[in-house]
């Protein structure tokens, strides 16, 4: 030891103090972005898309009973002439689908032919999914 110097003294309090403060700012970083990350990870309820009060079948039958121009205007055939083309897919053996009515089917198709609108607009107006619509447009 060289005479007249003073030894390194311990870090001292107010060291120590911000070493922990950063530590603890470090450990509540690292909880924060584990808490993110898992959060994540956990599978939300689905939200449901199609709520309309008005169902697909309601929609139809509205049509079937309303104004003769409105079927026109929506569907492209009068009254008559869907009902008229309704049995006779019956009598080649197309029937209700366990969801979907064949009127319904009928309609899908149709609406989708007046209108051109793409399979996610034509679910939104039956309340259905684009699998649903597809199904009966393709």
């Amino acid at each position: 030891m060289i005479p007249g110097t003073i030894l390194p003294q311990p870090y001292g309090q107010d060291h120590r103090s911000q070493l922990l403060k950063h530590a603890l700012n470090l450990i509540q970083l690292l909880l924060t972005i584990t808490a993110n990350i898992l959060s994540g990870m956990v599978r939300k309820p689905p939200t449901p898309y199609h709520t309309s009060i008005l169902s697909g079948y309601h929609w139809v039958s509205e049509l079937l009973s309303g104004h003769p121009d409105h079927i026109r205007c929506e569907l492209g055939v009068r009254k008559e002439t869907f009902i008229q083309l309704v049995t006779e897919l019956r009598k080649m053996g197309f029937k209700d689908s366990k969801f979907v009515t064949l009127e319904e089917q009928l309609a899908i198709f149709l609406y989708t032919c007046v209108t051109g609108l793409t399979t996610q607009h034509v679910g939104e107006c039956f309340q259905c999914s684009n699998d649903t619509i597809s199904q009966y447009v393709v």
